[in-house]
């Protein structure tokens, strides 16, 4: 808990600090669903239909995030949002720092490399509070648009479980 604090503490410090220039912060909102492997796939219905997809989806997530970035190539932010996962049934918020690395692959393309610590809550469980975990990959175009794919984990105990995942794909749209 001391080190999230001190993070907390560094990215406050370090907000102010650059708050007086623009060329030096970033905003990104992010919007995904979660998917699931599909436990029906090749079964046919009574209609004669076969089930072939792979994947379902699983849930939505909206995340906004704030943060400094040094030419676009490293940044570090806070971010938080709301994710419905549905069939844990299951609404966490999650408030995490944010390390960005996105190096450029070509021209104007870049790959993007994003990994978050933080906590999550909850919402309409008691005082359901854990630990939270990302890890994102995705490819950023000229347009600072980056479609990723995305594994989370909350130390959120439910259901017999001690802790929750998953995966997503989505977007994210970044202003610098």
């Amino acid at each position: 808990m001391g080190f999230l604090r001190t993070i907390f503490v560094f990215l406050f410090f370090t907000f102010s600090v650059f708050s007086q220039n623009k060329k030096f912060t970033y905003t990104q909102f992010d919007i995904a669903f979660f998917i699931k492997g599909n436990p029906n796939r090749g079964e046919t219905d009574p209609n004669g239909n076969t089930n072939n997809l792979w994947f379902l989806p699983d849930g939505l997530n909206s995340r906004i995030g704030y943060g400094i970035h040094q030419n676009k190539w490293v940044g570090l932010g806070i971010h938080s949002g709301v994710d419905w996962k549905w069939t844990d049934k299951l609404v966490v918020v999650p408030v995490f720092a944010n390390l960005k690395l996105s190096p450029k692959i070509g021209d104007n393309t870049r790959i993007t490399l994003q990994l978050a610590l933080g906590k999550a809550i909850a919402l309409g469980r008691g005082n359901l509070i854990g630990d939270y975990k990302k890890i994102s990959l995705g490819i950023q175009t000229p347009d600072d648009l980056i479609l990723f794919i995305e594994i989370n984990n909350y130390t959120i105990p439910i259901y017999n479980q001690k802790d929750s995942g998953s995966i997503s794909l989505g977007l994210s749209l970044v202003t610098f």
